[in-house]
């Protein structure tokens, strides 16, 4: 029985398709995508006969189509017992011959079959094939297959041509009133596009979109990622049998027809085309072209995203740990052949509507990455970079090196020489972190042979080892056009692509020894028995004395197929994956040690790894941490998972990457990463980026054996896997000092072996550097960097949809809904609780009580049956408190807020597909309600987990510390975010944790009394809001849903109300502020804790409550930023980075460092600034080319691209505080509006700063250094 055939063209594209027996639209989707891949990866020597999923398929090729005919397989009449009579049962050889006739009776009407697919696109052949076919009877029909044999077959063409004359006649219709085809491609593309996810970057299990973001911040343009390399997505993603149900919502029907084929397969004479393909998954149309004379790839991807991106790697492998990819990935953005600069990139930083600007080093490859949503700002961008790789000044200038590498530094003959350098620097502040080293040495480990052995990143001992001649020589070797990977991604068009590579890339020759030289050699398990390291790590003198333990595993050393890569995801979900999953869950109930470390799976380079372990661990309890890990393992080989396990794990991974929700950052960004993860390896780049055959493989593997394709798995690369390292790291309180002492040795010596010829030109070198950093650049070489004009920029602000249903089905629940044009059969919701209620007191506990609603279980539900729910049926639930200011009632929008109006809530966040929402509410309900509070060992678990991350986030991220410390002197708000999640949050986790392991009952009162207060029946349904994200189909299908929630929350529909909160000041302002006069004085604090660098922060209120803030105040902050601090702090100062912050609702400004070699130097900058930039106004009278870029940066900060739940939460947050559209548009229209008088202005209220005061993060000696230059600060250890 013949059950479908299909017409598809060389590039795997659907031209026709009938089926002749019911099947699925979903089906239909899943079967096409394999069966053609399958058929058109076959060589002409293969038979054309396959068997797959119970059909027997049939193919033929002619010219450039290929015939396919699924006929129901012969397991179908021996096992199901089909009929194997001749109606139900084909012959191979029948159905080749039955091709062939219906390909010639084709040919009759259509001319030429070959000429079929060149003129698919064209109205007229669909038009000229209905009339012909629509103006023929039977008769005519019979006579158009003289050759048929048989009457069966005869009849069987005669139907399938009927068939198409109806489908023809329908489509000639279609297109002559309003080409709906081809609206309706575009739409099924883009829901098609909105199939995969972003995969987690600094860790092993997929991250928000917002840490995903935090991953390439922490590395500003440059950081290393040597340890922590992202794999952004991956296709090593799969989904359980037992669970698909719950996504199919997330895939539409196939791509027929689109705009977009258009883009696969344009030529240009300079490049040769090496493959076309359809990434289905994604609803990309590729195209892989090699550059003629260079040999460089170039992957076109076109897709409808208007977020368009463009990147270029290179394979980079070190051989040492100098850092030398790292450094010349900072160096070569810092002026090229066209454009003359200084810093290119900070131009382009300041001036233009970018997306996504950045660049970033892995241990084996170096990225440089731009993405714009305006066509002519992304073609500027894309020629900054081309020419910055390719012809930079770095290579030719030493003092680029010098100032982004490393040099030694002199002032006068008398002084000490130090080092001084950016990547220096930075490198520093990674390795204060105890969390840094282990990685590296972990990695180290257990790549003893390779590239991945050495540290890409630089090691601060070894990067002074790094001369310009080997720098340059390194940018010679490797940034040759034939060791690139170049990609492009989105709407823009293609042949423009082509032509612009194309003028950079016809410089160069071929070069064969460039991918050769990069190629990374394969770490083998050489390994007799696993190894055993103890290294230090710095401790304060208050810290206590404990241990970190990590076991290691080289995982694989050959490639992994496909589903090895699925599987070995799934597993990496299964064991670490949330705090449910038996290794992490283990771990965590062992009270072995504070916190878990490793994470587990790392897949982004060419091997993967495995790492695991605790923080936090008594010396007598290391070798237990060991014998626990291998013993878990040994658990899983023996017992397997369970069913609802693996359905959870698969189903949430799977949500993510059919979801393909990667937030403001760029889809084509992660497509790219994506796709490198084998392109960088010489392998195919689409491929990279296929997850459903593999994905349908290991589906049907769980089917037949369950959880031992995990069992294995374990067995074969972990547990008999004898490349393995234990690495021990011990506190040692007196590293610090020793490293810093060492350094000053190192520097004495080398300073006593110069004569005074050799330190004097070290001096005039320091001088030269100074001069040349802190020079403007010359007009002519500023004009060099490709601009918009304001005439480019959007004027009107972007408001997205909103509808408030107060007191919905009489619920005395307020429902916000945001109707978006496609959310790919998602609903995204969020309940807002109120939490007023509360004694400030127990606001701290906010956090801890968040976290306990997902982590403790809930009414029947233990922790890991709660976690299996929400895997199972949703795309993830999380719980955190909302705290807002808002505009009070009778106040001017856009003044200062005096901080006593502000709402507080706590926020339920979840997203499920349409048909999920009743179990999405569900767990809401269930989680709010019945939460289990009294579990007093989790709740000692997480607070010492909390502590260990706290203290980890004040060593490695001291501005944020810094930044929240500052503000809480200012403004109430500012103070209670400080006491729940700043460094005061410290304090409190400690004496919480204190109190739960002394007196527990005491502290699960309090618990308890949250919430009894927040579902206080006669007030908490006035404080619940429902905010609903989706479109207007899932709308229209979950509103039975939200009626059903809404009628089921606690509290009386009809009961009392809250207080307004827009006109009476917030119950907590009044002891808050007693708290304030008490404990958060105006003062310059210092923290000390063990660190090579410093975190400089200063701040003071620049307006006073009531004032009114204009938005240029956003123009001249980030004008700041991107130029005074830039140049000051980074480049002359050698910090890593330098910026500032100013919020208008507050009237709170400050500026900040990041790993900063500096402390009172730094705080001499941030008091110059005010003069700076009063002669920056003088000169913008003149220079209107500098107002404009102001102008055009401050915009591209507002107009970022979103993903569907960001903009509904971004409208929610604007309706909650109570901005107003006419506000939003008055703050752009004085954005776009600003003059260099605003810029006079604000320096002179900068120069006025109130009530200044300072809040660092450093070591103690650093503020002893401080001190002797008249530096004070009021100290205090925290670690």
């Amino acid at each position: 029985m013949i059950s479908f055939i299909l017409m598809v063209n060389k590039q795997g594209q659907t031209r026709l398709s009938s089926y002749y027996e019911w099947m699925d639209m979903q089906e239909r989707v899943a079967l096409e995508s394999e069966i053609i891949r399958k058929c058109l990866s076959r060589s002409e020597l293969q038979c054309s006969f396959l068997e797959y999923r119970g059909f027997k398929v049939i193919y033929r090729r002619y010219a450039s189509l290929f015939f396919i005919v699924g006929t129901k397989a012969d397991f179908d009449v021996r096992v199901k017992g089909i009929s194997s009579d001749a109606d139900n049962y084909e012959n191979e050889l029948g159905m080749l011959e039955f091709i062939h006739i219906l390909v010639e009776t084709m040919d009759r009407w259509a001319g030429s079959i070959w000429k079929l697919e060149g003129g698919w696109r064209q109205a007229s052949w669909r038009q000229e094939l209905s009339l012909f076919l629509l103006s023929k009877s039977k008769s005519a029909l019979l006579h158009l297959a003289p050759s048929a044999t048989g009457d069966s077959w005869l009849s069987f063409i005669i139907f399938v041509l009927l068939l198409m004359s109806w489908l023809a006649k329908m489509a000639f219709l279609a297109l002559t009133a309003t080409r709906v085809a081809t609206a309706f491609s575009a739409a099924t593309l883009r829901s098609v596009g909105a199939s995969s996810s972003l995969a987690a970057s600094t860790s092993r299990r997929s991250l928000s979109n917002a840490a995903a973001v935090a991953f390439l911040d922490n590395r500003n343009r440059g950081a290393s990622a040597s340890n922590t390399a992202g794999r952004f997505l991956s296709r090593s993603a799969a989904a359980a049998s037992t669970c698909t149900s719950s996504i199919t919502a997330l895939r539409q029907s196939t791509v027929v027809e689109s705009e977009l084929e258009k883009n696969l397969g344009v030529s240009h004479p300079a490049f040769d085309i090496i493959s076309t393909d359809i990434v289905q998954e994604f609803g990309a149309y590729c195209t892989l072209y090699r550059h003629k004379e260079s040999g460089a790839e170039l992957l076109s991807v076109s897709t409808d995203d208007d977020n368009k991106c463009f990147g270029i790697t290179f394979r980079t492998p070190p051989t040492d740990s100098t850092g030398v990819p790292h450094i010349l990935e900072h160096s070569v953005l810092c002026g090229s052949r066209k454009y003359k600069t200084k810093d290119p990139f900070v131009q382009l930083l300041q001036g233009s509507l970018q997306t996504f600007l950045n660049a970033f080093t892995y241990p084996d490859r170096t990225c440089y990455v731009v993405a714009s949503q305006n066509t002519k700002d992304f073609y500027n961008l894309i020629n900054v970079y081309a020419d910055a790789v390719f012809h930079p000044r770095a290579t030719s200038d030493p003092m680029v090196h010098a100032q982004e590498g490393w040099h030694l530094e002199l002032e006068k003959m008398e002084e000490p020489l130090t080092y001084k350098g950016v990547v220096y620097n930075e490198m520093k502040g990674v390795y204060s972190s105890p969390d840094s080293l282990m990685q590296r040495d972990a990695q180290q480990s257990i790549f003893p042979d390779n590239t991945y052995g050495v540290d890409s990143g630089g090691s601060p001992v070894e990067i002074p080892n790094l001369s310009f001649e080997q720098f340059a020589e390194f940018h010679q070797k490797f940034y040759h056009p034939g060791n690139s990977r170049i990609f492009f991604a989105g709407d823009d068009d293609v042949a423009k692509r082509l032509e612009i590579m194309d003028e950079y890339l016809k410089d160069f020759g071929p070069s064969p020894e460039s991918k050769p030289a990069s190629t990374i050699q394969w770490q083998k398990k050489t390994f007799d028995a696993p190894k055993k390291i103890r290294n230090p790590y710095p401790a304060g003198n208050d810290q206590p004395e404990t241990h970190m333990i990590m076991v290691n595993w080289l995982v694989n050393d050959r490639p992994f197929t496909p589903v090895e890569e699925i599987t070995v995801t799934i597993l990496d979900h299964l064991l670490m994956g949330t705090s449910s999953s038996i290794l992490y869950k283990t771990l965590m109930e062992s009270g072995l040690g504070e916190s878990i470390t490793g994470g587990g799976l790392m897949s982004e380079l060419m091997q993967g790894s495995f790492s695991v372990g605790l923080k936090g661990v008594k010396p007598e309890d290391v070798d237990k941490v060991e014998e626990l890990i291998i013993s878990t393992l040994q658990k899983v080989v023996d017992e397997g998972f369970t069913e609802d396990a693996i359905a959870a794990s698969m189903n949430t991974i799977e949500f993510d990457m059919r979801e393909f929700n990667t937030g403001s950052f760029p889809k084509g960004l992660s497509l790219m990463l994506g796709s490198m993860r084998e392109w960088i390896y010489d392998r195919s780049p689409t491929d990279a980026l296929r997850f459903e055959e593999p994905l349908a493989e290991l589906k049907e593997s769980i089917s037949e054996s369950g959880s031992k394709v995990f069992q294995d798995m374990v067995k074969e690369f972990l547990l008999e896997n004898t490349h393995r390292s234990t690495l021990e790291m011990y506190p040692s309180k007196t590293l610090e000092e020793e490293v810093l002492q060492e350094e000053k040795d190192r520097l004495a010596k080398i300073k006593e072996s110069m004569s005074e010829e050799e330190l004097q030109k070290i001096i005039d070198t320091t001088v030269e550097l100074k001069k040349l950093q802190a020079a403007e650049d010359a007009p002519e070489a500023r004009a060099t960097i490709p601009s918009l004009e304001l005439s480019d920029l959007k004027r009107e602000v972007t408001e997205y949809p909103i509808a408030v249903s107060e007191n919905e089905a009489e619920s005395g629940v307020t429902v916000v809904r945001h109707e978006l044009g496609s959310t790919s059969g998602i609903a995204y919701a969020n309940l807002a609780v109120d939490v007023s209620g509360i004694a400030l007191e127990d606001v701290p506990l906010l956090p801890l009580f968040t976290r306990m609603m997902l982590e403790t279980g809930a009414g029947e539900y233990d922790s890991v049956a709660l976690s299996r729910r929400i895997g199972t049926h949703t795309g993830g639930v999380s719980a955190s408190a909302l705290i807002a200011g808002v505009n009070e009632d009778g106040g001017t929008e856009g003044t200062v807020s005096s901080g006593e109006h502000f709402v507080t809530k706590l926020l339920i966040t979840g997203k499920a597909t349409s048909d999920k929402t009743d179990e999405l509410f569900s767990i809401f309900d269930l989680i709010l309600r019945d939460a289990n509070l009294d579990a007093k060992s989790k709740i000692i678990e997480i607070l010492k987990q909390a502590k260990s991350q706290k203290e980890s986030t004040v060593q490695g991220s001291g501005h944020a510390t810094a930044n929240s410390r500052i503000r809480s002197r200012y403004n109430v708000v500012g103070y209670i975010n400080e006491k729940m999640s700043g460094l005061e949050s410290l304090d409190t986790v400690k004496q919480l944790l204190n109190q739960a392991e002394n007196d527990f009952p005491a502290l699960l009162a309090r618990l308890e009394n949250i919430r009894n207060t927040i579902l206080e029946s006669s007030t908490c349904r006035d404080g619940m809001i429902l905010d609903l994200t989706g479109d207007a189909a899932v709308f229209e299908k979950i509103q039975p849903s939200v009626e059903n929630f809404l009628s089921k929350l606690p509290g009386d529909a009809n009961a009392g109300k809250l207080q307004d909160f827009y006109s009476a000041p917030h119950p907590w302002v009044a002891q808050i502020k007693e708290e304030m006069a008490a404990s958060a004085p105006v003062a310059d604090e210092g923290f000390v804790v063990p660190t090579q660098v410093s975190y400089v922060g200063k701040g003071g209120r620049l307006y006073d409550i009531g004032e009114a803030v204009s938005g240029s105040s956003a123009v001249v902050s980030r004008f700041l930023g991107t130029g005074y601090m830039w140049d000051n702090i980074r480049v002359i100062g050698g910090a890593y980075g330098g910026f500032c912050q100013f919020n208008p609702r507050d009237g709170v400004f400050s500026f900040l460092s990041y790993r900063d070699p500096n402390l009172a130097g730094s705080i001499d900058v941030y008091d110059g600034a005010a003069d700076a930039l009063l002669a920056s106004a003088a000169d913008m009278e003149n220079d209107p080319d500098a107002l404009k870029t102001a102008i055009i940066g401050a915009v591209a900060d507002m107009d970022g691209a979103l993903s569907p739940d960001q903009k509904g939460t971004a409208q929610f947050k604007r309706w909650l505080t109570r901005e107003s559209p006419e506000q939003r548009q008055k703050y752009r229209d004085e954005v776009l509006n600003t003059t260099p008088a605003d810029f006079k202005a604000f320096a002179e209220r900068l120069k006025a700063l109130k009530d200044p005061s300072s809040a660092v993060v450093s070591s103690k000696a650093a503020f002893e250094d401080a001190a002797k230059a008249g530096k004070e600060f009021t100290l205090k250890n925290v670690m």
